[in-house]
């Protein structure tokens, strides 16, 4: 395997990507066309003002977080006791039944903001397991020296998944609303056959240490790693604050008008930027100031954030989405590649769930708190104010973290600080 040119002439790793390509397409799409529903049902059904159905938004996304934030803990560590492969293809069942009960419901006409909020956050206890089992396969099935390119491309398979589920959420929603439901079905089957069909991984020995000890442990081993929690809590409070992806229904609908397919572009503009960075990364990945480059992602990120916030223009807003998308690849390509390189396989199911947690906190929570700026300023005021906030992080993270301006590579960050744990 260490003569292999490129991961995805490693038949496992194409296993990983295909789930990784055919599970997100289907989820993306499913969470857009929920968001869109409980707008619509908000407005249209209950007769809420676009200030009120945005605040709902907000909430779907804290109904998001809640289970993934209580279950996190226990998904790394079973990522990191049980056959990683099992684990994903149990959680990617879960979200097949919801995709199935919502395509049933949309059918009989008997879709409810109780049940979409109630399988939404269903979705986020699946989620959880996801992340830490599928992620933690890839160092498993590719040598060292092929990780970062791996997860690049990786990325280009969420990336890519990313901008065609939520599109194809849109247009399918706009003919039948149980469509998109009913397609999202068809792709989980076909990614748990895929995970299912990844050689069993030989796991490092399970420690005898208690459970919680063992948790406790991948806390530890983060917030121990200075240049990798600044990574970690830089994107936390960045996208806690410069979420827009929250209101894209309320920007549809009540700002640009532009209907259930425009909300699906709008949805997969960020992701199209991301795949563009993607397929760039893949080809030539960054190894040189990679702290600084991620500092500036996120103030890029923050910038295109409140461009879209203020702009009126259909196309100039999509063109914000992408260029916000393609900032954050920049981000997750180093952090993700941080976690990766710089966690012993022991511990890496625990210390990708905390990753995720802090991806997921920033994603539900920063859905949560633009809904709640919605209430008060408005869909446009709130990602505005957002955009500003992720740029101040930005500029005090640069100076809490000075680690972070001053790494040059990926692997050293690991040696140099790992015996200096933070105070």
């Amino acid at each position: 395997m260490n003569g292999t040119a490129h991961p995805l002439s490693i038949r496992d790793y194409r296993l990983v990507w295909l789930t990784r390509f055919l599970s997100v397409s289907a989820m993306t799409g499913v969470v857009v066309v929920i968001g869109a529903q409980t707008y619509q049902i908000a407005r249209v059904v209950h007769g809420m003002a676009p200030d009120e159905a945005a605040f709902l938004l907000g909430m779907l996304g804290l109904v998001q977080f809640v289970p993934f934030m209580l279950l996190t803990p226990v998904a790394g560590l079973l990522a990191d006791r049980l056959d990683r492969r099992h684990l994903g293809a149990a959680a990617l069942g879960i979200d097949l039944a919801i995709a199935v009960i919502l395509a049933f419901a949309n059918a009989r006409g008997a879709v409810s903001l109780p049940l979409l909020f109630g399988l939404a956050a269903t979705h986020g206890a699946a989620r959880v397991f996801i992340g830490p089992s599928i992620s933690a396969i890839v160092p498993n099935v590719v040598p060292a020296e092929l990780l970062p390119k791996a997860v690049a491309v990786s990325s280009i398979a969420w990336q890519s998944a990313a901008v065609i589920g939520p599109a194809a959420g849109g247009v399918l929603l706009a003919r039948d609303a149980a469509l998109p439901y009913a397609v999202a079905a068809v792709l989980l089957v076909l990614a748990i056959a895929a995970i299912a069909c990844i050689r069993p991984i030989a796991r490092p020995a399970i420690s005898k240490e208690p459970p919680l000890r063992q948790i406790a442990e991948g806390a530890k081993f983060v917030w121990h790693e200075r240049f990798l929690l600044g990574c970690v809590t830089l994107d936390l409070f960045a996208v806690l604050l410069g979420g827009a992806t929250a209101m894209l229904p309320a920007f549809a609908y009540d700002v640009l008008h532009v209907g259930d397919e425009g909300l699906g572009l709008m949805r997969a503009a960020p992701a199209l930027g991301a795949s563009v960075v993607a397929l760039w990364l893949s080809i030539a990945p960054t190894n040189r100031n990679v702290g600084a480059k991620m500092l500036w992602a996120v103030a890029i990120y923050g910038a295109a954030t409140l461009a879209f916030g203020l702009s009126t223009s259909f196309w100039l807003s999509l063109a914000m989405l992408a260029v916000l998308g393609a900032a954050d690849a920049v981000s997750v390509f180093i952090r993700n590649t941080l976690v990766q390189l710089n966690t012993p396989d022991d511990k890496r199911g625990r210390v990708s769930s905390i990753s995720g947690l802090a991806i997921s906190a920033s994603n539900e929570l920063g859905e949560m708190q633009s809904g709640l700026a919605a209430a008060l300023l408005g869909p446009v005021g709130a990602v505005a104010l957002g955009g500003a906030g992720a740029i101040v992080v930005t500029v005090i993270w640069t100076a809490l973290f000075p680690e972070l301006r001053r790494a040059k590579t990926f692997a050293p960050q690991y040696r140099e600080t790992r015996k200096e744990p933070v105070s």
